[in-house]
């Protein structure tokens, strides 16, 4: 099975943003530091998701374990729908990504449990000069 652990952060409220991806499992450990543009912190939680399904989807991943610090995206995946209209079309987009593989599971753990995704989220927030 693959573990993914996610984060999204934000530099403001909508600020810079970036996602935050770690990926372990098979043996080894990957790392994604992924800037997002311009958006709120919830955007970002979802987009880091989304990404991180793409990259499971890329790589042929069938079984998935993901990791999330984010209650909202968490109950949003579990129940199928954002409460907030706003991120709809993003929990659609997820769940139709997560529709691509085999099995796949999301669970939510406290930020402390999610530090390598946290890092790597924050730093993506500096690689958004170029976005």
């Amino acid at each position: 099975m693959i573990e993914v652990y996610i984060d999204g952060a934000s530099a403001g409220d909508p600020g810079p943003s970036g996602a935050g991806i770690f990926i372990k499992g098979h043996g080894k450990a990957e790392q994604y530091s992924i800037p997002l543009g311009m958006m709120s912190n919830h955007e970002a939680e979802y987009h880091a998701l989304i990404k991180a399904l793409q990259l499971c989807v890329e790589y042929n991943y069938k079984v998935v374990s993901f990791r999330t610090d984010s209650q909202a995206v968490d109950r949003s995946m579990e129940k199928q729908f954002a409460k907030d209209d706003r991120y709809s079309s993003l929990v659609e987009e997820a769940l139709r990504l997560a529709d691509k593989l085999d099995l796949f599971f999301i669970k939510w753990i406290p930020s402390k449990q999610n530090k390598v995704a946290d890092r790597l989220a924050r730093a993506a927030i500096k690689l958004n000069e170029g976005v």
